[in-house]
């Protein structure tokens, strides 16, 4: 008698154990995979740090490593193609800011 009790009670914690690792595994899948966006506006003068978020690359990035995030960054973000002209210059400032070619101040 005590058995089916044991079974019945066994299969329920199945149950709910499954049901949980299925909603878990479900909200695990709906989070994005890529990082929040920075929240802020631009310092007023900008920094290294602030440089190297704009870029996404380290402070302490190689020259040629800073090159190419400008490029791939001008690209998609260049007036030209429908950019915008604020997000240009500030990446335009940023190159210029972490190769050591303009002092850590702003345009605007």
């Amino acid at each position: 008698m005590t058995t089916p009790l044991l079974v019945g009670f066994a299969t329920a914690a199945a149950a709910l154990t499954a049901r949980q690792v299925i909603l878990s595994g479900s909200r695990y899948m709906a989070t994005p995979r890529i990082r929040k966006h920075y929240e802020g506006g631009f310092q007023p003068a900008m920094t290294r740090r602030e440089a190297a978020l704009i870029l996404g690359i380290r402070e302490s990035s190689p020259h040629d490593r800073i090159k190419e995030k400008h490029k791939k960054l001008m690209i998609a973000n260049h007036p030209d193609s429908g950019g915008s002209d604020l997000v240009a210059a500030k990446v335009n400032e940023a190159k210029d800011i972490l190769l050591g070619k303009k002092k850590q101040e702003t345009i605007f």
